[in-house]
């Protein structure tokens, strides 16, 4: 599985948002996180890829790019519930 963060680096959510990847790294270290920026190609592209608009956004999806869950907002998910996905 893969995690994919999209988010914008310099705005209110980012320092969050890179504290929440620190943490999910150092609990699941097998788990493979990107990190996009929303405003460079490759994040806008994911973003629409997925049908993304309100950020910061989580996306889990197999090696294939099959989603299996979303979360977007402030109000980001628990560790242990986006690790859970990931491990599927």
């Amino acid at each position: 599985m893969k995690v994919l963060i999209l988010y914008r680096p310099y705005s209110e959510h980012g320092r969050p948002m890179e504290q929440f990847v620190r943490e999910f790294k150092s609990r699941n270290s097998n788990e493979h996180v990107e990190m996009l920026d929303v405003d460079s190609r490759d994040g806008s592209a994911t973003a629409s890829l997925y049908d993304i608009l309100q950020y910061p956004a989580i996306v889990v999806t197999q090696q294939d790019g099959v989603v299996q869950k979303i979360w977007t907002g402030d109000q980001f998910p628990l560790i242990d519930e986006v690790a859970s996905y990931a491990r599927q």
